[in-house]
């Protein structure tokens, strides 16, 4: 048990510094959130229009709306422009409290990705390497991926993720291959 609080440990570092990285270092993410010149107008529409937090898309029916209805509504869209917001009424920057959680949930990821890597013993390297690389895959094709199919998120908001996705769960497999099939040579005298 020591040994994979260790690797998780280590491989939860691992991920969070390419985390950061990405995010503040590299410029990976710099699609996610593009800046508009006129965004103090907008905020000021949006904020005299919401009162609640939440994602909104607009065009959409209201709710308890007919199939006839959201079948009009999504003939009427077509061609035309659809905006998803997240809107937040108070924003509050918390970074320690932010960090910490980001971290313990990449520890908590690796621990739970050493756990079924290890089901029927340990694995050898390559198949840890290719486990934790189809883990990022995984969580990028479920989320951001699924997001593009549905919803038409554009390829510079999610290509960043995937970049992460590979980088960070095959340098955290690397470890995770290694520390987990390390063996201990015995000297002979």
């Amino acid at each position: 048990m020591k040994n994979r609080i260790i690797a998780s440990l280590v491989g939860g570092i691992i991920i969070f510094l390419w985390q950061f990285l990405s995010w503040n270092v590299a410029g990976i993410h710099n699609g996610d959130t593009k800046y508009h010149p006129r965004q103090t107008e907008i905020m000021n529409a949006l904020s005299a229009n919401i009162t609640e937090d939440g994602m909104y898309m607009l065009p959409t029916t209201a709710p308890g709306a007919s199939r006839a209805d959201e079948e009009k509504l999504m003939e009427d869209m077509k061609g035309k422009p659809v905006a998803s917001i997240m809107y937040i009424k108070s924003f509050e920057v918390n970074m320690v409290r932010s960090m910490i959680r980001g971290f313990l949930v990449d520890v908590f990821l690796v621990f739970l990705l050493i756990y079924i890597l290890t089901r029927g013993g340990t694995p050898p390297f390559i198949r840890v390497v290719a486990g934790s690389v189809s883990t990022g895959l995984f969580t990028w094709l479920w989320g951001p991926y699924t997001g593009h199919i549905w919803f038409n998120l554009p390829w510079d908001s999610i290509s960043g993720h995937l970049i992460d996705a590979l980088v960070a769960w095959g340098i955290c497999g690397l470890w995770l291959g290694w520390f987990m099939n390390r063996r201990k040579v015995t000297v002979r005298r």
